[in-house]
């Protein structure tokens, strides 16, 4: 493998391979045959099973994953430690100068807008649903409690702040920053197609084009597709959960399908206009509607007690970090497996989705730029909003108020529950509803751009119809699931995507390795 310096400044690799050469044309599609039908069959061979047998795919596929957890948890809270520490090193190494897309690269998106794209594709929709019931969940001792410490306390309280904030700071966010940096660099310094097995070619060279890339490619596609619908589903409930608290709108199956059909059609609106008009547009309405939301709890909300929380938040983070991080000999059990270990697994899982995405939009950016935004912007922006919403949520806990008083009964209430004691209420929690769904359009559009990319062998330009094909998909099976099974079937599919998290775990520590290898060629153009 040598390399060679073209004019734009990148020290490509010789590869005799080219995007799409091995791609087949049928039905108005241009796919990569063997990942796109491989990935397709395996697929429905799963909703069918689970929609047919939802309680046996429940049983089998929840006892895959618990063994995935309780075997493996070691090998999780290993690799999750060694993603952060590898990205803190490449913020301080020299290979930090290099410039995603050669040396005479530029940035393609604002600032600003890399942010929210980030941010949206990330974890928005996630910080929704659990900013207000995590931490209230772990005070109260209804989700236990981090290291089994008596419930209702203020030790509770100061471990519930650092638990929730090490499940979204800086351990999910290298899981991301890992695959997208590798994606970026090996797509646009390399010229390589800008697919998940490109970010192994330093190891397995001209093999990645073969039954081993695949095998990779195929893995990414059902992981992605998989955390998808399942969040879309169960996004859905809680949509349907708000509708009913704030205008009593039965919370039936029948307004989650309603729900889940306007979510789709607004992606395939989204994703036909493409990334700049669709996700780029949806990112910076989401978080203009996000500070708004924001602002207006820490105005009306407990002001001091706020601004109080993010300290204490920061706090309890720093001084927790490397406790939670421990997995020799812990002992809190239904706190560690049940939420630690799994958080750890599913942002895993959800890391082929997510890495592409942010190394789709970061063209332009340096090594160094580029870690210092996927880790640390998005952790503070994460420790701000966490201390709005879960702090204002302990604060009623803790004083009796409300419904919160009683711990957490049902996750998808929570934060309706937190904005009922609130001035305006149904005005805060109408706009909570809205930057859902806008939440969950983002995930969609974005993630039909990435599963569209896989299977088209790294094509960017492939035909819009597959985008929308992918954005209906998702649509369609999160809709089978819950008429075939409900929450049932929905969780046996989430099952699934968790533990794919386990074998992807050692491809995203090989691919750390391959990263160094791949980086260290480009270091002669930066001297």
């Amino acid at each position: 493998m040598s390399n060679k310096v073209p004019d734009n400044g990148r020290a490509e690799y010789n590869t005799s391979y080219k995007v799409g050469q091995d791609n087949v044309q049928f039905l108005g599609l241009d796919v990569l045959n063997p990942v796109f039908s491989t990935s397709a069959l395996i697929i429905f061979a799963f909703i069918i099973g689970s929609i047919l047998f939802p309680a046996d795919a429940s049983t089998v596929l929840s006892g895959a994953k618990n063994w995935s957890i309780s075997n493996f948890d070691w090998f999780f809270m290993v690799a999750g430690n060694i993603f952060v520490l590898f990205c803190l090193v490449l913020i301080f190494l020299p290979v930090g100068r290099i410039r995603l897309g050669g040396t005479e690269a530029k940035a393609e998106h604002s600032t600003i807008t890399w942010f929210s794209m980030l941010f949206a594709a990330g974890m928005g929709i996630g910080l929704m649903f659990w900013s207000v019931a995590e931490p209230v969940g772990y005070y109260t001792g209804w989700f236990g409690t981090p290291f089994d410490v008596a419930a209702n306390t203020p030790e509770a309280r100061d471990l519930a702040m650092g638990a929730t904030m090490f499940h979204w700071g800086l351990h999910p966010w290298a899981i991301y920053a890992v695959v997208g940096l590798s994606l970026a660099f090996f797509a646009y310094n390399k010229g390589l197609p800008l697919t998940i097995r490109s970010a192994f070619y330093p190891l397995f060279g001209e093999k990645v084009w073969g039954a081993i890339g695949h095998f990779i490619d195929v893995i990414s596609v059902i992981a992605t597709i998989f955390g998808l619908a399942t969040s879309l589903g169960f996004g859905a409930m809680q949509a349907a959960s708000g509708l009913n608290f704030l205008f009593d709108i039965p919370n039936s199956l029948t307004t989650q399908i309603v729900v889940i059909c306007a979510v789709t059609a607004v992606a395939i609106i989204s994703v036909a206009r493409g990334l700049e008009g669709g996700v780029k547009l949806l990112s910076n309405v989401n978080m203009i509607i996000a500070a708004a939301l924001a602002i207006f709890v820490i105005i009306v909300g407990h002001t001091g007690a706020i601004f109080m929380a993010m300290g204490s938040y920061l706090f309890n983070y720093v001084e927790n970090i490397i406790p939670l991080s421990n997995w020799i000999g812990r002992e809190d059990t239904t706190f560690y497996h049940g939420w630690t270990v799994f958080y750890w697994a599913w942002w895993i899982s959800w890391s082929p989705f997510v890495g592409m995405f942010i190394a789709r939009v970061s063209r332009g950016r340096t090594v160094r730029e580029f870690v210092i935004a996927v880790l640390l912007v998005p952790t503070i922006v994460s420790l701000v909003w966490m201390s709005v919403f879960g702090g204002s949520a302990l604060e009623q806990s803790a004083n009796g108020i409300g419904a919160l008083a009683n711990g957490i009964t049902d996750s998808s209430l929570a934060m309706f529950q937190m904005f009922e004691n609130l001035p305006l209420t149904s005005v805060i929690s109408f706009v909570g509803i809205v930057l859902v769904l806008v939440f969950f359009v983002t995930s969609s559009d974005s993630g039909s751009l990435v599963i569209d990319g896989i299977t088209a062998g790294g094509k960017t330009d492939a035909p819009m119809i597959q985008r929308v094909f992918w954005a209906v998909l998702e649509g369609v099976i999160a809709i089978a699931l819950l008429i075939g099974g409900g929450s049932e079937a929905l969780g046996a599919i989430q099952a699934a995507a968790i533990t794919i998290g386990l074998p992807f775990t050692l491809l995203m520590l090989i691919m750390c390795v391959s990263l160094w290898k791949g980086l260290k060629t480009d270091m002669h153009l930066y001297k």
